[in-house]
């Protein structure tokens, strides 16, 4: 049974460290997402320069710092409410697909319930950094073991 493994990261750096560890460890990056924000509250040198506005010139790059080429699909959205996200992995193509239902839909596409995903959400929205990563039932607890080393807070499976 595969399963999603997702955790809150306070700087993008420690979710990135994380995101190496894995790939180091053997699990596939194609099914590694990071994804992370900017906001007016929460304002760090992790995502200095981003803004409510795409059109800044934001890239996937600033926000999510060397991992963005190391995972598939990286990009920029402007999602209404929400701001300048920056994703890469699978759920960057699943909220780019998501027009109306921005993160919080492509987290329920990955099997996290709605309710929990709007969390996982305004965690973002405070300028933090969400993991997520689907993995096989058997490795569950490897994975949750390198995110939460890597100091993710928030940890849950689904």
């Amino acid at each position: 049974m595969t399963n999603t493994v997702i955790g809150v990261f306070n700087t993008r750096q420690d979710a990135e460290n994380a995101t190496y560890k894995l790939r180091n460890e053997g699990f596939n990056t194609e099914n590694i997402s990071i994804v992370g924000g900017s906001s007016d509250d929460a304002e760090s040198s992790d995502n200095a320069g981003a803004s409510d506005n795409i059109s800044n010139g934001v890239t996937a790059g600033t926000i999510l710092g060397g991992v963005a080429g190391l995972l598939i699909g990286a990009g920029t959205f402007a999602i209404p409410g929400l701001g300048v996200v920056a994703a890469a992995g699978p759920l960057a193509g699943l909220i780019s697909g998501a027009v109306t239902g921005g993160v919080v839909g492509a987290l329920v596409d990955l099997g996290i319930p709605e309710n929990e995903s709007k969390g996982y959400e305004d965690h973002i929205k405070t300028g933090k950094y969400i993991l997520t990563v689907k993995t096989e039932g058997d490795n569950v607890d490897a994975v949750k073991s390198v995110i939460s080393n890597y100091g993710a807070t928030d940890v849950n499976v689904y």
